[in-house]
């Protein structure tokens, strides 16, 4: 690990720890918060996709409106989303164990009536991933390498929660376990880590989809999972930092490490 992400991952600690002694924290500002980084996680991770639903969009789609000139399947990519980041916050407040059944619930509300057949299974076919350096494994090797994921996954705890949680996703992503729907899920994979351990969810952001591609390419290749934790750790600093703003409990001397989120113009 750089010396640039051992510094980001102090400055995160720094952040959780002034957020945590600032708790129990305001009911409504608690879930204004929420509301806000729930709409932005599944706009982006939509959007990295190829989604082509605006920020406000996104939001009026999740408030029951149909959005005309949008596909079908992009409506259903927007509540779906939601579905899934919600089965997730009622995982963590559980204090379930990650496992296959849970990673397939997750997939399931993925592809929730866009692809019935293929929602919640592990592909029966090998796949590309266009623009990768890597294969995935054969399909016949999918469960014996899931099985695999979640076996790392039980020895891992003493890695730094943001580090367990890039290389959870990575991992994942190699796999490519799954028709569609992977990069979707291997970020609601990502958040699961995070949330479970009291960290706001990371928003890996559309705009730094080319860097995200390249850092997870690296990563696969020769599993160097500098780049991917740091571009992990930058969102989780973003999301800790709006959480910090807005309880009025931002450390001024921090703002320089991580510039802030350009606004999103829908």
């Amino acid at each position: 690990m750089g010396n640039q992400t051992s510094q980001l991952l102090q400055v995160i600690d720094d952040e959780k720890a002034a957020l945590d002694a600032a708790r129990p924290l305001p009911h409504y500002t608690v879930a204004s918060l929420g509301e806000k980084l729930r709409l932005e996680w599944i706009y982006h991770s939509n959007a990295i996709e190829g989604n082509t639903l605006t920020l406000r969009e996104t939001k009026v789609v999740l408030e029951g409106i149909t959005v005309g000139g949008k596909s079908i399947r992009e409506h259903f990519e927007a509540t779906n989303h939601r579905d899934a980041i919600l089965y997730l916050e009622d995982v963590v407040a559980k204090k379930e164990v990650l496992s296959e059944w849970q990673i397939r619930n997750i997939h399931r509300l993925v592809l929730k009536g866009i692809d019935d057949n293929e929602a919640g299974r592990y592909r029966h076919e090998n796949v590309a991933i266009a623009g990768a350096s890597t294969t995935p494994p054969d399909f016949l090797h999918v469960p014996a390498e899931m099985h695999t994921l979640l076996e790392w996954y039980k020895h891992a705890g003493a890695l730094h929660p943001v580090v367990r949680a890039a290389e959870l996703h990575t991992r994942f992503v190699k796999i490519h376990p799954f028709v569609d729907g992977n990069g979707r899920t291997g970020r609601l994979l990502l958040n699961f880590e995070l949330m479970k351990d009291g960290y706001p969810p990371a928003v890996i952001r559309k705009e730094d989809r080319l860097a995200y591609y390249d850092a997870l390419d690296k990563a696969c290749v020769r599993e160097d999972y500098g780049d991917i934790t740091q571009l992990v750790g930058e969102a989780v600093q973003r999301s800790l930092e709006t959480y910090l703003t807005v309880l009025g409990l931002r450390k001024a001397h921090h703002q320089a490490i991580v510039p802030p989120a350009p606004d999103i113009e829908p």
